[in-house]
């Protein structure tokens, strides 16, 4: 007698066979998809909600200066002087980001041009790059800051103490308050919101540089130099400022120590790292119980199936693929409906906490990864121990 070869299912005929028990059995497939969605939403929230919170965190914490250095002459008779093109060589620092920089012009400001000589308030008088705002992390409370344009106008912006001061709250369309400096009128353009980070600021006039070399007879030479730099390098960029600033002497310049955020932000990030990777084997472990439960209950509820298809010539490759073919349909939708749920869910939190919303890329890539590979891995046993019954063992089980 001629030996008959078992027939060879093609993939088309895997998946057809796989997709036939969650077809056939829609409710209990939904079900089981359910339980898997929610497994890989809850992980994508667990991972997304505290990668969002960490970065709102991180948010405040860089508002504090963590990237930020400022260097400035040390007091001496006489002073010494930076260069007038000190912030382009902090520019050109490889790690930096950002300069700017302020300049005492040594006069007085005044309400009134009747008001007497040493009525200075208590205030300084600084020119001001026009990026310097941005550098220091400040915001403009009523009104404009100085920029390409009205720096070379006489014109002023008022640091947030400076602005109390000198009895000016608000700006008017119709009616700009002015300012006397020196020998000139000043129109004001802006006011400061405070300033932590520049307590110097929040007390000073700021002018536009071209104008203060124009009305103020100021020689250009900075005082004052801010650089924003990469946070993994600022300790680099802080060895070299000074020398850069004033390559003769360079123990005359004075140069701020990085911030204390920055050690906290740095032990927040590693933490939180910990944190979402335990999460997230977490909600991956238990979303590969429910796909092993779904589908141990599956073999036990299909023996009469199994034993019918094993008396009809199926090998036991043939069920092993169907089983597993099972497992990793369902995981698969219900990954994909778990990540979109989770990603959701997510982004709704983070806009009510008014937060940027952050859904980390590999969270999202593991859901339905994960749930892939969890599923295939969760279905792996019990398709072989549906494979290994007999036609006589399944159809007398059932």
């Amino acid at each position: 007698m001629t030996a008959v070869r078992p027939v060879r299912l093609g993939l088309g005929d895997v998946l057809r066979l796989g997709l036939l028990g969650i077809t056939a059995r829609r409710f209990r497939a939904a079900l089981s998809a359910l339980g898997i969605a929610i497994g890989i939403a809850t992980m994508i929230v667990v991972t997304g909600i505290p990668a969002t919170s960490q970065r709102a965190l991180l948010d405040e914490l860089t508002a504090l200066g963590t990237n930020m250095l400022r260097a400035e002459p040390t007091p001496g008779d006489p002073p010494v002087e930076l260069s007038s093109d000190a912030v382009e060589r902090v520019a050109r620092i490889g790690p930096v980001t950002g300069a700017a920089a302020v300049a005492n012009t040594h006069t007085i400001v005044r309400r009134s041009d009747r008001a007497p000589l040493g009525d200075g308030s208590g205030l300084s008088v600084l020119a001001s790059t026009t990026n310097l705002l941005s550098q220091l992390n400040g915001t403009v409370a009523d009104g404009r800051f100085l920029d390409a344009s009205t720096s070379r106008f006489p014109t002023v912006v008022l640091g947030y103490v400076a602005a109390g001061r000198l009895g000016i709250d608000r700006l008017t369309p119709n009616q700009a308050p002015q300012v006397y400096i020196g020998q000139t009128w000043f129109t004001v353009i802006g006011i400061l919101a405070p300033m932590p980070l520049a307590a110097d600021v929040e007390r000073a006039v700021l002018v536009g540089w071209d104008a203060a070399r124009t009305w103020l007879e100021f020689t250009g030479h900075p005082t004052v130099v801010y650089a924003k730099a990469r946070e993994n390098a600022i300790e680099d960029v802080r060895a070299v400022l000074a020398p850069t600033l004033y390559p003769r002497l360079p123990g005359l310049v004075q140069v701020s120590r990085p911030s204390d955020a920055l050690a906290a932000k740095r032990a927040t990030e590693n933490n939180f790292s910990a944190l979402l990777l335990g999460l997230a084997g977490v909600a991956l472990l238990v979303g590969g119980i429910g796909v092993a439960n779904t589908m141990f209950i599956s073999v036990l509820e299909r023996r009469r199936e199994i034993g019918l298809r094993r008396a009809l010539g199926a090998t036991r490759s043939h069920i092993r693929s169907q089983f597993l073919t099972e497992a990793v349909a369902l995981s698969t939708v219900g990954g994909a409906a778990g990540t979109a749920t989770g990603a959701l869910v997510t982004a709704a939190y983070a806009l009510y906490q008014d937060w940027q919303v952050v859904i980390p890329p590999l969270a999202v890539l593991g859901g339905v990864v994960g749930a892939i590979v969890v599923g295939a891995v969760a279905g792996l046993h019990p398709s072989i121990r549906a494979s290994r019954l007999t036609p006589t063992e399944a159809l007398a089980a059932a």
